[in-house]
């Protein structure tokens, strides 16, 4: 059975695939069908938005469809950036270097113990015929005082993994997609068709 990815990220498809492919499922990607969506994320959760991607691309090619919506929440800062991390600071933080200093500059004075923080992951399948698995997944760190480490992208040089020792951006993508939230949402989503086989 062919699934959509609502995605243009080749690494993305490369690790939701290895999941889906014990379940007979041939995972594209929506460019590679011809479709071009730009979905306003306009959900309340990342439950919200990641359903609102997923039913977009399904609805455009009639196929069933996986999306994710993730991002950062520091409790401290009452959850957010939340489910507004891709635009965190907006107007004036255009970049992923301009959001994580904002942060780092609310953060300021933040004592140490009270800095904790957890990546989340929301990863929702749709099928036309209406049936719908939602996986959740998360990875708990804290915000480090100041950036570390060359790997990753957004936030992942302020996320520190008290676990592993080491920031998302320190210790390379194979060891970071073993542990990270998007991994076990995918664990989940992979558990949820194991039980609805």
């Amino acid at each position: 059975m062919r699934v959509v990815l609502a995605s243009q990220n080749r690494h993305k498809l490369a690790e939701i695939q290895a999941i889906l492919a014990p379940y007979d499922m041939d995972l594209v990607l929506q460019s590679d069908l011809g479709v071009k969506i730009d979905v306003d994320e306009t959900g309340t959760s990342f439950e919200e938005n990641s359903e609102l991607k997923a039913r977009a691309v399904m609805e455009a090619t009639g196929l069933p469809a996986i999306a994710d919506d993730s991002g950062l929440c520091v409790d401290v800062l009452g959850g957010a950036p939340g489910i507004y991390s891709a635009r965190y600071g907006a107007p004036d933080c255009v970049t992923d270097w301009d959001r994580l200093n904002y942060l780092l500059k609310n953060m300021r004075g933040i004592r140490a113990e009270e800095r904790t923080a957890r990546f989340v992951c929301v990863i929702t399948l749709l099928y036309p015929d209406g049936r719908k698995l939602v996986a959740r997944g998360s990875c708990e760190g804290m915000i480090a005082l100041e950036p570390s480490g060359e790997d990753g992208f957004g936030f992942d040089p302020v996320f520190y993994v008290p676990a592993q020792g080491c920031t998302f951006a320190q210790m390379g993508a194979e060891r970071k997609n073993r542990i990270s939230h998007r991994a076990n949402a995918l664990l989940r989503l992979e558990q949820m068709l194991e039980d609805n086989k």
